[in-house]
């Protein structure tokens, strides 16, 4: 269980603000994350790591003088929003560019490709880094879909002492390419976590037993087994990694590794040193050399109990970029020279957030909006722990709890800008913004996208009739394709968001009202959700073990026809848009 905290809501902001009073030698805060507190030398990369929060040390305690120059942290277990992102990559910016680092899950793959695109457009140049450590969540020929794991770790030191020592963008980002391409992890769980004010934890393996494989949110691992003695987890992480070595390693005999024995957060130190004993001697028997091993925790899962190994496999460059020094919150290697500190005055102020002028109808409008908006946050509220148990089928288990943080940060941000005026458009667009800053995650990245292009069809100035919802939600599905990269029959909410796009504005082609075209879509988009539990996923969290989640409809597919039908009950009881 967790022990202490006040609102579970309020858990997230709370440990920023506690980290930032505890290292503001080293950090500050900013908007979406933290950024260091000392000065970097002009023209030089800044590296800006996340994800979500819960994974201490990593993202925010890897920020400082030869590591991560900024760190964006969404709330637990979800990614940073595309806004936060940018926010601390603006902060971070020495003008050399920015180079994003982050796990390679699909929330973040979103959030941080977008905030990668608003970057490039201000005429800041930003690359993207998906670390892709984990070798059991993918195998060699699908490398490219791996998780980041304590890997990250590595990644991002490299990338950061390439940044320190002065190159430039293109070959920071080739350097740190190169140290992601020679990095493997693997890792087991004993048992899950509990978030904040949950009387469950968030996934559970079962009592005796080890989950191998298992993810740092609690994606299924590729098999359970009883939990062994000390050597033979060491034997087991060892003899996993060295049957995949890197392209360009022919052999692990001869070859140099820097080595992370990891915990994931509630194994202790002292049964980490047993069984890096055990590590040691296997490696040595492999002859292969370790370099300035890691022991201790640097990516965690909150509380879950478990551990991992990664090993980087090195070459001269990475070993010179591994030994090079670092001084943040949670990781110091050697002994740097102590930057000058931002002053006060540089500290970043509030901007005054304005409105767009908007007509009186589109301001009633925005009314009624926000009457959908609300009863949208009550019916997911009400359905949050269902749609958390379909998700844990084959996944994490929350996209309930996602949903509901982003649904109420949108219903929050609209009622604030429609006490001030907004127009039906702005109102969906703003509250758009705070679904994606408040659920990170794949759910929030793609409802900010979907609300955002509904908000923009609507506009300001003109009541929505039922052409403009048509066009938006077609918009709405255009966009999350694009952002999402899903087809239908992966398993996706695309299953649900295609056949209601189609039968929305074929029904309103052919003359009907607003509320008999949605109301028609809606009955089509239940029986879509309903469907998606006879296909197997091919994105996401659930696509490793996928015949797990035969038999049960898909998480976000649910929640999208659920909202679609509230919207259309109200619709139907005459609140109109």
């Amino acid at each position: 269980m967790t022990y202490l905290f006040n609102q579970p809501s309020a858990f997230a902001a709370e440990l920023i603000e506690g980290f930032v009073a505890a290292n503001a030698d080293k950090v500050r805060q900013v908007r979406g994350g933290v950024v260091r507190s000392t000065r970097s030398k002009a023209g030089t990369v800044a590296i800006v790591v996340g994800g979500g929060s819960g994974h201490y040390p990593a993202f925010a305690g890897l920020v400082g003088q030869g590591l991560a120059h900024g760190a964006a942290m969404g709330n637990l277990f979800a990614s940073p929003s595309a806004q936060q992102i940018y926010n601390v990559a603006v902060a971070a910016n020495n003008g050399g560019g920015v180079l994003l680092g982050f796990g390679n899950y699909a929330g973040d793959v979103l959030h941080f490709g977008q905030a990668c695109e608003r970057l490039r457009a201000d005429g800041i140049p930003c690359e993207l880094l998906p670390v892709t450590d984990d070798i059991s969540s993918a195998s060699v020929s699908e490398i490219e879909k791996r998780r980041g794991v304590a890997g990250d770790l590595a990644v991002f030191k490299v990338a950061s002492a390439a940044a320190e020592a002065g190159h430039n963008l293109a070959e920071v980002f080739r350097l740190a390419q190169h140290a992601n391409q020679r990095t493997r992890s693997f890792g087991v769980a004993f048992s899950g976590c509990t978030l904040p004010g949950a009387t469950h934890p968030l996934f559970e393996v079962e009592k005796g037993h080890m989950a191998l494989g298992m993810g740092i949110h609690g994606e299924p691992g590729i098999k359970d087994t009883l939990v062994p003695r000390a050597d033979v987890l060491a034997e087991i992480f060892v003899d996993n990694l060295l049957s995949e070595l890197p392209a360009g390693v022919a052999a692990a005999k001869g070859q140099r590794v820097a080595a992370i024995l990891n915990g994931l957060g509630s194994v202790k130190y002292e049964e980490l040193f047993v069984v890096y004993r055990r590590v040691a001697q296997l490696l040595a028997s492999a002859g292969v050399t370790v370099v300035e091993p890691e022991v201790g925790e640097f990516v965690t899962s909150f509380n879950m109990a478990g551990a991992s190994l990664t090993l980087m496999w090195l070459d001269e460059t990475l070993e010179t970029l591994w030994h090079a020094p670092a001084n943040a919150p949670a990781y110091r290697k050697g002994s740097v020279i102590v930057a000058e500190a931002h002053s006060p005055a540089e500290r970043e102020e509030p901007v005054q957030e304005t409105l767009p002028e908007a007509s009186a109808v589109s301001q009633q409008s925005a009314q009624r909006v926000l009457l959908l908006l609300e009863a949208m946050a009550q019916q997911i509220q009400a359905s949050a722990e269902e749609l958390g148990r379909i998700d844990a089928v084959a996944g994490d288990g929350d996209h309930g709890i996602g949903m509901e943080r982003g649904v109420l940060g949108a219903v929050a941000k609209a009622r604030e800008v429609a006490a001030r005026g907004a127009g039906a458009g702005t109102l969906l667009c703003r509250a758009a913004d705070a679904w994606a800053d408040q659920a990170g995650g794949t759910s929030g990245a793609l409802w900010g996208v979907a609300l955002t292009a509904i908000g923009t069809a609507l506009g300001d100035q003109y009541e929505p009739d039922a052409s403009r919802v048509a066009t938006g939600v077609r918009h709405a599905r255009e966009g999350i394709m694009h952002f999402g990269k899903a087809q239908p029959g992966d398993k996706t909410m695309v299953d649900v968001l295609v056949p209601f796009s189609d039968h929305l504005s074929q029904a309103v082609a052919q003359g009907a009202s607003l509320s008999d075209a949605w109301q028609q879509a809606a009955t089509v988009a239940h029986d879509a959700a309903q469907a998606t539990a006879q296909l197997l996923p091919k994105m996401g969290r659930a696509r490793p073990l996928a015949e797990k989640s035969l038999g049960t409809p898909d998480a976000g597919a649910i929640s999208l026809a659920l909202i679609v039908n509230t919207v259309g009950s109200l619709l139907h009881d005459k609140t109109p848009v």
